[in-house]
C-alpha cells in the first residue's frame, strides 16, 4: 500500500515529530490494514501487525495505546484516503453527473487496490461504532454537498434531499462490493457508466 498519506495520521497526542516517525506510523497502519483485513479484528494481533510492518513491538506503543486505538485510527485513515482519491479524480468535469461518475470510478479502483477496506469498515460497526458512523455520514455529506452544488449550477434538479445522497452512496458501496471485491468482471469505468445512466435517465420505461 502507498505511503503518501502521512498527514492524515493522528492518534491523540502521539503524533510523530519526525519524518522517520511518520514513516513508521504509516507502516503500522498499512500493516494493520492487511492484518485486520485478513484475520478480522479479534484474531488480529499487535505482534502480527508489527511483524508485517517490520518494526519493533515497542514502536507500536510509541504511537498507539492499544489494538482498539489503532483500529479506530485505521478506519479514519482509510476513510480519508477514499476522500482524497475521489478529490484527486474530480479535478475536471463537464457537469455534476460526470463528477459523480468520476467519484464512483475512483472509489471502484481504490476498493480493488485495497480489498480489505470492506471487512474493516464492516467490523467497525461493532468494534468502533462512532468511526463507522463517521465514515458513512462523512461520505454522504460530501455527496450531498456535490448534489447541492450541481443544483445551483443547473446540472441537477432542485429539491434534492440528503436521502438522495444516501441512496447514491448505498448504490456505490454495493457496486464496489460486487465489482471491486467479489469480482472484477466489469471495468471500473463500465460500472461507473451504468451508475451514471441510472442517475441521468432513471430505470422507468419511457412512454409516449
Amino acid at each position: 500500500m502507498a505511503t503518501e498519506y502521512t498527514d492524515h495520521i493522528d492518534s491523540k497526542d502521539k503524533q510523530p515529530r519526525t519524518a522517520r516517525g511518520l514513516k513508521t506510523k504509516r507502516k503500522l497502519l498499512d500493516a494493520a490494514a492487511l492484518e485486520f483485513g485478513e484475520k478480522g479484528f479479534h484474531e488480529a494481533s499487535i505482534t502480527g501487525i508489527t511483524q508485517r510492518a517490520g518494526t519493533a513491538l515497542g514502536s507500536f506503543y510509541t504511537y498507539f495505546d492499544s489494538k482498539d486505538e489503532l483500529f479506530s485510527a485505521l478506519v479514519k485513515d482509510m476513510s480519508l484516503r477514499v476522500k482524497d482519491r475521489a478529490a484527486s479524480a474530480m479535478t475536471e468535469w463537464k457537469d455534476a453527473l460526470e463528477r459523480e461518475k468520476l467519484a464512483l470510478e475512483s472509489f471502484m479502483n481504490f476498493a480493488r487496490e485495497n480489498k480489505e477496506i470492506y471487512r474493516i469498515i464492516d467490523e467497525a460497526e461493532f468494534v468502533d461504532p462512532q468511526s463507522y458512523h463517521d465514515h458513512y455520514e462523512g461520505t454522504a455529506a460530501r455527496i450531498f454537498e456535490r448534489l447541492q452544488e450541481g443544483s445551483e449550477a443547473g446540472d441537477l434538479r432542485d429539491g434534492l434531499d440528503e436521502a438522495h445522497a444516501w441512496a447514491i452512496m448505498g448504490m456505490n458501496v454495493f457496486l464496489g462490493l460486487r465489482y471491486g471485491i467479489w469480482s472484477e468482471d466489469k471495468s471500473a469505468s463500465q460500472v461507473a457508466e451504468i451508475a451514471n445512466d441510472i442517475l441521468t435517465n432513471g430505470i422507468g420505461a419511457r412512454k409516449g
